[in-house]
């Protein structure tokens, strides 16, 4: 597996490690988990934002 070198306040590291202490995983856990799910909803983002695109140029077009 890759590794990543991030920097971050470490008030933030404290709170991601007191998080993932409280679910009982990693601090890397953890952060793998917070980025799928900000990249699964940026897509699902782009997916509204082009059927709301679609659907005013199939407007247009009516």
């Amino acid at each position: 597996m890759a590794r990543v070198l991030i920097s971050m306040p470490e008030r933030f590291l404290d709170e991601i490690d007191n998080v993932a202490a409280g679910e009982n995983r990693s601090r890397s856990e953890l952060i793998r988990e917070a980025l799928r799910t900000y990249m699964h909803r940026n897509r699902v983002r782009n997916v509204a934002l082009a059927n709301e695109n679609a659907d005013k140029l199939m407007a247009l077009l009516d």
